[in-house]
């Protein structure tokens, strides 16, 4: 039995009774509110992130697709088509003009065949031999038979009318328009009425052909304005004299009267036996082109007007297949060729060192299309665009982009008879083909994105007047020739450019910052540091684009060879003054421990931007002749100054890896035999040692290179531009800085401290602890801010806008402006045309640039996990 004071003291040293603990319910109401709308909070970020993505899908899909026939038109005219000489139309695809060989002309509803009344046409019964228009159809020439030619000005005249203002009596064509056998009343939006008529207009006869026989060939080209035009003609007799003709005209303004000059120019003679399919003027005027059934094609350099000669010959179909069509597309840069083995090819006219012709220009094999089933035999190119159609004999119609080669129609034939004429409609949304049976069929059809493939965009293009395929983004300009050009690898190369260049100023920085704060600085030098370095985050970027730009570009413009040699100044006096710092007595050194060494620091950077401000001219004058600018275009001096530069960074970390390689030990052991201050001046002088090996080294190096020819001009240097990736990659690693310093001085907080304690109980210095310790436990969250600083930079937009020059060019030259993605589409947007081509190109580039961050940030988590779970495992 237990005795009492058993009792007494097993009661003494019973442990307590815990209470039960219970949560309020206020508390878990709270918590499960919270979770649940952290939850669904979550989830709609998600959605929202998905749902911006399948919008930018849906404005860039369009893009890629091809044309689509929205109505189909069939009839048959009451006249045959080989009595047709050309065919007109006006741009709201109401009115079929039809030029008879006879010169009288027939006008038809497009939509239904409905015949109308034509204008009047007088050739005073002269026989009609050639024909020729401009590219835009407002203006023909006729060649007649006894060697004159006419010019007319066919247009369409518009007006709105309100619908009380509508005649009575009209006849009803279609569900749009109505008519009085000459007028068409279309309704248009508004309770309104659009009148559109047609109007031809007939200038007097001029004498071309001094021996005044037929003209067979004819070819016209229109420029200048309507007070003072000037037309420019080729024309061909039946005696093969071709000329060369400049019909200027002068309108008196008090009479109306116009007058017309013509200067006629002999072109060199064409071999007797030619058999010519057509004659071609260039729009400029510099060049004709005598088409061979053969394939066989003549260039004339017609430049001098005084002394035009025949400068190539080329066949540019194989042997055998003759020549089917051949014509110009608009602006002509490009000439296209069919052949009667269904073959189809564009040509470009390019300088050529290697041209085996008179004048170093030869006609280069551009592009290839894939061929059609049956010989090409018309040929029809649009006026407002690249886009051209052709017809086959079998009566397939095809209509292509010249630049993308992308095929926007393919129209099956409605009939066995061949097609005599085919005209694409001026606004690229319809199709008229006519048989030699009178039959018309008539396709209306939608293509809003003609020039834009893949290809387009991500590779190379071979556009007019290029040497070569080019990556080029060019979205507009100020003439209707120009086409445009919308590769987005330039502004994809310019915004991984800006991106390198910021993350080459700030990683260092910022990394290097993280540490020091983390591990070295006293907690209340930290607790100062960390949020001064976060307010560097608020300033806004378009504070900074614009300081960069105003302020930044043209100091470093002036002094740029400080700023250079600043790079080289910077990281040797740090080391000498850390070198310096080792030999203070211990008690002084830690004395001096937390502001006062940050301030020294501070001097330090000070003194040596100081220094290389003063040393600049001094260094520009040794090293780049006393003109960096000058330099770096290649008007002056080797290449050996920028080369040694270069290799030092390179040749240093070389030789203080060979040096601890081979020497570490030993210097380690002997510096444990010395007191502090010689251990300090022996590793002094160690650096001191190999940045003289360094020097010389690098300055070997560049020489040795300098033989070889290897320059870095051109290349990674180049000609000076004011705003230039310099100043951008200054100014948005200023940005930078504070996301990646932030982040990764968290995780290295964040990194046990028990680890570090180990390693200092194993005798290693702060400092390799920091290394090798603190830093590989900490190198996810290191790389992640890494990769979130590396998404800022690539998704900026104001910075780069005001300080990179906005140039669109693929040069890695350091000095020279870039393009982004975001600037491109900050600048361009808000004048793109809604659901256009560059207004969806524009989505595209977003839609790159969303793709580009969210693999960032995938693979900056993926990276994180890994290194997580490793040091999870410590």
């Amino acid at each position: 039995m237990e005795t009492e004071v058993e009792k007494e003291t097993a009661g003494a040293y019973a442990p307590p009774v815990r209470r039960e603990k219970r949560a309020k319910r206020s508390a878990v109401i709270a918590d499960r509110i919270a979770d649940r709308v952290i939850t669904v909070g979550g989830i709609f970020v998600i959605l929202a992130v998905l749902a911006i993505l399948v919008f930018l899908v849906a404005e860039t899909l369009p893009l890629f697709r091809g044309g689509t026939v929205t109505a189909h038109h069939n009839y048959v005219l009451d006249i045959a088509g080989t009595d047709i000489l050309d065919v007109q139309m006006d741009e709201y695809k109401t009115f079929a003009l039809l030029l008879r060989h006879d010169g009288t002309a027939a006008l038809y509803h497009a939509r239904t065949g409905a015949k109308l009344n034509p204008p009047a046409v007088d050739f005073q019964g002269k026989q009609i031999t050639s024909f020729a228009q401009s590219i835009d159809r407002s203006q023909a020439a006729f060649g007649f038979a006894d060697g004159t030619v006419r010019f007319a000005r066919i247009f369409f005249p518009v007006t709105v009318i309100t619908s009380g203002d509508l005649p009575q009596g009209l006849t009803r064509l279609d569900d749009r328009d109505l008519t009085d056998g000459s007028v068409v009343y279309s309704r248009v939006p508004g309770n309104q009425y659009r009148t559109i008529s047609v109007a031809l207009e007939l200038e007097d006869a001029l004498m071309v052909s001094a021996a005044a026989k037929p003209l067979v060939a004819l070819d016209l080209q229109v420029s200048g304005e309507a007070e003072r035009g000037t037309k420019a003609f080729v024309a061909m007799d039946s005696n093969h004299d071709l000329t060369l003709n400049i019909a200027e005209t002068v309108v008196n303004l008090l009479t109306g009267e116009k007058s017309t000059d013509v200067i006629t120019h002999l072109l060199p003679p064409l071999p007797a036996d030619i058999a010519v399919h057509s004659v071609l003027l260039s729009p400029e005027g510099n060049a004709v082109i005598v088409a061979a059934r053969t394939g066989r094609i003549y260039r004339y350099n017609s430049i001098d007007l005084e002394e035009p000669f025949l400068a190539e010959t080329a066949q540019v179909l194989p042997s055998g297949v003759s020549l089917g069509a051949v014509g110009f597309l608009l602006g002509g840069g490009s000439l296209v060729v069919g052949g009667s083995d269904g073959s189809l090819t564009i040509f470009f006219l390019l300088g050529r060192e290697d041209a085996d012709t008179q004048d170093g220009q030869a006609l280069v094999r551009a592009r290839e299309f894939k061929s059609l089933d049956s010989p090409i035999v018309q040929f029809d190119a649009n006026a407002r665009g690249k886009s051209f159609a052709v017809a086959d004999a079998a009566g397939n119609v095809k209509v292509f982009h010249g630049t993308s080669q992308k095929t926007l129609a393919s129209l099956r034939p409605e009939t066995t008879s061949q097609y005599r004429d085919i005209l694409l409609a001026p606004r690229m949304d319809g199709l008229m083909a006519i048989t030699d049976t009178g039959h018309a069929p008539f396709w209306e059809f939608s293509v809003p994105h003609p020039e834009t493939t893949f290809r387009t965009l991500f590779r190379k293009v071979w556009y007019e007047g290029h040497p070569e395929p080019t990556y080029t983004w060019q979205s507009s300009a100020a003439t209707d020739e120009f086409e445009s050009k919308i590769s987005l690898i330039p502004l994809i190369f310019g915004t991984v450019k800006a991106a390198f260049y910021s993350l080459l100023f700030a990683i260092p920085i910022a990394v290097l910052g993280a540490i020091y704060t983390s591990e070295f600085v006293h907690h209340r030098v930290r607790a100062v540091m960390k949020p001064t370095m976060e307010m560097m985050a608020s300033l806004p970027s378009v504070v900074l684009g614009f300081v960069a730009a105003l302020v930044l570009a043209p100091v470093v413009e002036t002094w740029i060879a400080a700023v250079i040699l600043a790079f080289v100044a910077l990281p040797i006096s740090l080391m000498l003054a850390a070198c310096l710092w080792q030999v203070l007595p211990l008690r002084l050194a830690i004395r001096l421990q937390g502001l006062p060494k940050f301030c020294l620091i501070f001097s330090v950077v000070l003194t040596a931007m100081f220094t290389a401000y003063n040393l600049g001219p001094l260094f520009e004058a040794l090293f780049f002749e006393g003109d960096f600018r000058a330099w770096v275009s290649g008007s002056r001096g080797g290449p050996e100054p920028f080369l040694f530069l270069l290799c030092l960074p390179i040749t240093f970390s070389v030789i203080a890896a060979l040096a601890s390689r081979f020497f570490g030990r030993t210097i380690a052991t002997l510096m444990r035999r010395l007191s502090h201050v010689q251990a300090a001046l022996l590793d002094m002088a160690r650096w001191l040692a190999m940045v003289a090996a360094t020097v010389i080294c690098s300055y070997g190096i560049a020489r040795l290179l300098g033989a070889l020819g290897v320059d870095a001009r051109g290349g990674f240097v180049d000609t000076y531009v004011q705003r230039n990736t310099l100043v951008v990659g200054f100014a948005m690693g200023f940005a930078v800085i504070p996301i990646i310093y932030t982040i990764a001085e968290d995780a290295l907080n964040a990194v046990p401290e028990h680890l570090r304690a180990a390693s200092l109980a194993c005798g290693a210095t702060p400092w390799q602890t920091a290394i090798h310790v603190v830093l590989p436990t900490a190198i996810s969250g290191v790389f992640s801010a890494v990769m979130i600083g590396m998404g800022r930079a690539v998704g900026e937009t104001m910075i780069v806008v005001m300080s990179a020059g906005n140039t669109p060019i693929i040069d890695m030259n350091i000095f020279n402006g870039l393009r982004a993605l975001s600037a491109t589409i900050a600048v361009e947007l808000p004048e793109a045309v809604k659901d256009g081509t560059l207004y969806r190109v524009l989505f595209l580039a977003g839609l790159v640039l969303f793709s580009m961050t969210f693999v960032i940030n995938t693979v900056a988590e993926l990276v994180r996990l890994r290194f997580r779970r490793r040091a999870m495992q410590l």
